[in-house]
């Protein structure tokens, strides 16, 4: 099996992980504040891991230019924007219609990847995405009284508009990760993906913490002391959450965005198996078929 698909599974991983910790978290603080967690409290472990690459295992520092600054920027804010409308769509009755359209991530970050990298999927690989972004779709509204007809006809209301707009901006910043870290190539000796996605990912969540940390301070300022009576465990959700994201960051500049996101859907199996042998939940036949779609598309991307 590949590197990128091993890594891609222990970062989706490590994400339900984090994901399970945050939920604990908004019981303690607002939507903003366990956001923030994700981005400040990963800072410092960002900062370590280019540190030991660096200093202890002797890694050359990559040579940042124009390029990189340009889709870091556009990645961290992007990723920002993304967060913040699938937030939002949480205020809408039916916003399991929204979630669904934000799963479209992957099928998005193929069609950046082609305007932005000219990197083109083969037919084998579009089936792949639209088989497993099907899948996730219906997953997301498998426990609603919505139905699979229901979800092509609601494609025109507003909570469909924001979760795709939601879905673009994950798509965007997926490619934008991808295309900062491959910008740092040429300043190597050699190609080196660990370093390449550590100092990009040091550079992103640096950027998106200062952003977040800015808002806070002029317009929730309110969240700070609960922030900071939350601090253990928002240090170990700090700590999952860039170990996470190194792994996306490391995927990513191995395998095309689009391709690394599906196989990146396994995070929704890790939910299931959790909710089946933790909490005794049982998995409804529509949730099943969402599973076994996943699975399918993520095999056929293996197996290409």
């Amino acid at each position: 099996m590949e590197t990128w698909v091993l890594i891609t599974v222990a970062a989706a991983f490590l994400q339900n992980v984090r994901s399970a910790m945050q939920k604990h978290l908004k019981g303690v603080m607002g939507t903003t504040g366990a956001t923030f967690v994700r981005f400040g409290f990963g800072l410092p472990f960002a900062l370590l891991y280019l540190f030991l690459l660096w200093q202890v295992m002797g890694r050359p520092l990559p040579v940042p230019n124009g390029t990189f600054f340009l889709w870091a920027v556009i990645g961290g804010l992007a990723q920002i924007a993304a967060t913040f409308l699938l937030v939002h769509l949480f205020s809408f009755r039916n916003f399991a219609v929204g979630t669904a359209y934000s799963r479209t991530e992957p099928a998005q970050a193929a069609v950046f990847g082609l305007i932005f990298l000219g990197e083109k999927a083969s037919q084998g690989t579009l089936v792949a995405i639209a088989i497993s972004v099907v899948g996730v779709m219906l997953i997301s509204v498998a426990r609603t009284t919505l139905s699979a007809r229901t979800l092509l006809t609601s494609v025109f209301s507003r909570t469909a508009g924001i979760g795709l707009l939601s879905g673009t901006f994950f798509g965007l910043s997926a490619v934008a990760y991808r295309s900062a870290s491959l910008a740092l190539a040429p300043s190597l000796p050699h190609p080196d993906y660990v370093m390449q996605a550590s100092y990009t990912l040091g550079f992103v969540i640096l950027l998106q913490t200062v952003v977040m940390l800015i808002w806070i301070v002029l317009r929730e300022r309110e969240e700070l002391p609960r922030i900071a009576a939350a601090w253990k465990p928002a240090f170990v959700v700090g700590f999952v959450g860039a170990s996470a994201s190194f792994g996306w960051f490391m995927a990513m500049t191995l395998q095309q965005a689009a391709v690394v996101k599906v196989v990146a859907q396994v995070e929704m199996l890790f939910t299931f198996a959790s909710s089946f042998f933790i909490f005794r939940e049982w998995i409804n036949r529509l949730e099943l078929l969402g599973c076994l779609l996943i699975v399918l598309g993520v095999v056929m991307l293996v197996l290409i």
